[in-house]
C-alpha cells in the first residue's frame, strides 16, 4: 500500500504545518473530507484503494504549491487581484517550478484547484471565472516518444538485471512505471507463444493496482529481453513476494542516469527521456509496426473505439497472440529483407571473383602461349645455329685438308 502510507504521512504533515495559515488547513481538511468520500462513491469502493490514494497524493502537493503562490494568505479572503497575478504569472512563466522551468501542469491545476471544487469551497468559483475569462483547455498534450534503438541504448546503461526488467516492462508492456512496481511473482505467467514458438511471459495487470482509467487485463509479452530479463529476476522470488525491491524515487533516479549517459532525447523536441515517454513509445513502436488503432488501446488499457466490440473486449482480451504476430511477421519481413539484400551482395560478390579468375586463366593462358611460342623460337633458333656451325665446321675441315694437299 504504497499511496496509502504516503498520503497519510503527506495528508497528516500539510493539515499540522503551522507555516500554513489555519484558515487554509480547516479549508484542506474539510476538502480531504469530501474528495475521500466523492472517490469511494464514484468508484463504487467500500474503502479508498491506491489508485484513489495516488490522485489525493497530488492534492497534498497542489495545495502546497498554491499557497506558496498566493503567499499563505487564506483562501476565503482572495480577491479578484490576487487570484489574476497568480493566473497571469503562471501563464507568463514567472511562477516556475523547482527546476526553474515554467509549469508544464497548469491545466491539472486549473482543472483540480482554481476551477474546480477546493476554490468553490472558499467561495472564488465567481472570480476565477472572471479572471480565467480567455482560458481555452489545450486540445491534445504533446506526444512525446523514442525509437527501439534509443530505448537499448538507454538500456545497455542501465547495470542491475531488475532495474533492466523494469525498464524492458515499462516499454514493452506500456503500463505506468508506479503499476509495474507493484506486482508480484504471481501476476506472471511463462509459456511457449504459438505463433513464434518462443518463451513469453503473460503479465496480469489487476484492477487493485491500475490507475482508475485503465481497465484489468493480461497483456503478453513483446520482446525476448523483456523475457531475458523477467526469468532471471523471478528465478529467486516466491509467487506472493513483489518483483521489484525498490520505490519510484530509485527508479526515477538510475533511469535519469542512464538517459543523461547516453544523452537520449524524445521526439520531436529533443526533452530527457522520462518513464511516462516509455508508455507513448510502445504505442508508436506498435503503431509503425501495423497494429490497429483498437489493437494498441486495449494494450494501453484503454476502451477500443468501437462500441459494436465494447462488451466482448475485455472477455475476449482481443486475441493478443494475433497482434503478436504483426510485430513478428513485421520483424520477419525485415529479416527476409536483409538476407535479399545479403544474397544480392554475395551475388556481387561471387561476379567478381568470377570475373577476376576468369581474367587469371586468360592471362596464365597467354603466358603459356607466349612462353611456349617463345620455346619455339628458340628452339628454332638453336636449330637454326647448329646448322651454321655444321657449315661452318665443314669449311673449315675443307680448308684444312687442303692446305695438307698442298704441303704435299
Amino acid at each position: 500500500m504504497i499511496f496509502k502510507e504516503s498520503f497519510l504521512k503527506m495528508k497528516e504533515k500539510l493539515l499540522n504545518d503551522s507555516s500554513i495559515c489555519k484558515e487554509n488547513r480547516k479549508l484542506f481538511r474539510e476538502f480531504f473530507d469530501w474528495e475521500e468520500n466523492k472517490l469511494k462513491r464514484i468508484n463504487g469502493l467500500t474503502a479508498l484503494d491506491e489508485s484513489t490514494y495516488k490522485t489525493l497524493c497530488t492534492y497534498v502537493t497542489k495545495f502546497r504549491n498554491v499557497n506558496n503562490w498566493f503567499n499563505n494568505k487564506p483562501w476565503v479572503n482572495l480577491d479578484k487581484k490576487d487570484i489574476k497575478k497568480v493566473y497571469d504569472d503562471l501563464e507568463d512563466g514567472k511562477i516556475k517550478n523547482k527546476n526553474g522551468e515554467r509549469y508544464g501542469d497548469l491545466k491539472s491545476y486549473y482543472g483540480k484547484v482554481f476551477r474546480s471544487k477546493p476554490f468553490d469551497m472558499a467561495g472564488k468559483t465567481h472570480l476565477v471565472r472572471e479572471v480565467m475569462e480567455f482560458y481555452r483547455r489545450p486540445n491534445k498534450e504533446e506526444v512525446r516518444f523514442i525509437e527501439l534503438d534509443t530505448f537499448k541504448k538507454i538500456t545497455d546503461i542501465i547495470i542491475s538485471p531488475d532495474h533492466k526488467t523494469l525498464a524492458w516492462l515499462a516499454f514493452d508492456i506500456g503500463e505506468n512505471v508506479n503499476t509495474l512496481l507493484q506486482l508480484k511473482k504471481s501476476d506472471f505467467f511463462k509459456q511457449i507463444n504459438p505463433t513464434t514458438k518462443e518463451a513469453e511471459y503473460l503479465v496480469n495487470l489487476p484492477k487493485d493496482k491500475l490507475k482508475r482509467t485503465r481497465q484489468t487485463r493480461s497483456e503478453i509479452t513483446n520482446f525476448k529481453e523483456t523475457v531475458q530479463f523477467l526469468s532471471i529476476t523471478l528465478e529467486n522470488l516466491k509467487d506472493d513476494e513483489q518483483v521489484f525491491k525498490f520505490e519510484y524515487r530509485q527508479a526515477k533516479k538510475f533511469l535519469d542516469r542512464a538517459v543523461g549517459i547516453a544523452n537520449a532525447k524524445c521526439i520531436p523536441k529533443n526533452q530527457p527521456v522520462t518513464w511516462k515517454d516509455l508508455r507513448s513509445s510502445m504505442a508508436c513502436h506498435l503503431l509503425k509496426s501495423s497494429w490497429t488503432l483498437d489493437e494498441v488501446n486495449a494494450r494501453l488499457g484503454h476502451r477500443p473505439s468501437s462500441r459494436e466490440i465494447d462488451k466482448y473486449v475485455n472477455f475476449l482480451a482481443i486475441n493478443r497472440h494475433d497482434t503478436k504476430k504483426k510485430l513478428y511477421d513485421n520483424d520477419l519481413r525485415k529479416m527476409q529483407d536483409d538476407l535479399e539484400e545479403r544474397k544480392k551482395r554475395e551475388n556481387l560478390y561471387d561476379t567478381r571473383i568470377k570475373t577476376q579468375q576468369e581474367d587469371i586463366q586468360e592471362l596464365t593462358s597467354n603466358l603459356k602461349e607466349t612462353e611456349k611460342r617463345m620455346q619455339q623460337q628458340r628452339k628454332a633458333e638453336a636449330e637454326q645455329h647448329k646448322k651454321l656451325m655444321e657449315k661452318l665446321l665443314k669449311k673449315i675441315d675443307h680448308i684444312e685438308k687442303m692446305k695438307v694437299t698442298e704441303n704435299y
